[in-house]
């Protein structure tokens, strides 16, 4: 078999994973196209492997090793999406810009009447996250 066969079809993997990490906002079908993206390397791994006539067969070792981080991985963003779309209600990607929550960004320094109801809006909002995370 020629090397042109898997190497083209683990182009297209890498490309249409990329295509999918860039356009899409879910983070779940975002952690779906990263793992597209480290198939098609392991694709080229293996092929290269194959065509190279390793006898230490070095490529399919180092494939083991990408699938064992990639399982991990999958499992680690897991937690981290289902954690964050607890908190927030939503894992679309573009609105979870802020993750950090900072107390000072609520109260800008401005007019007392505001500064008081700024407050009185960050007192409902945490207890909105500690009823969420309860």
């Amino acid at each position: 078999m020629h090397l042109a066969y898997p190497a083209v079809l683990a182009a297209l993997l890498f490309c249409t994973g990329l295509y999918g990490v860039l356009a899409r906002r879910n983070a779940i079908l975002v952690l779906m196209s990263v793992e597209l993206m480290l198939n098609a390397v392991n694709l080229n791994l293996v092929a290269f492997d194959v065509w190279l006539r390793d006898s230490l067969h070095s490529g399919q070792a180092l494939t083991l090793f990408t699938i064992a981080i990639a399982a991990a991985e999958i499992g680690i963003g897991l937690a981290i999406v289902l954690a964050v779309y607890r908190n927030r209600g939503s894992s679309d990607v573009d609105r979870l810009r802020d993750t950090a929550e900072t107390d000072a960004a609520e109260n800008l320094p401005g007019d007392e009447a505001d500064a008081t109801e700024d407050q009185a809006t960050a007192a409902a909002g945490k207890a909105q996250k500690a009823e969420a995370t309860a």
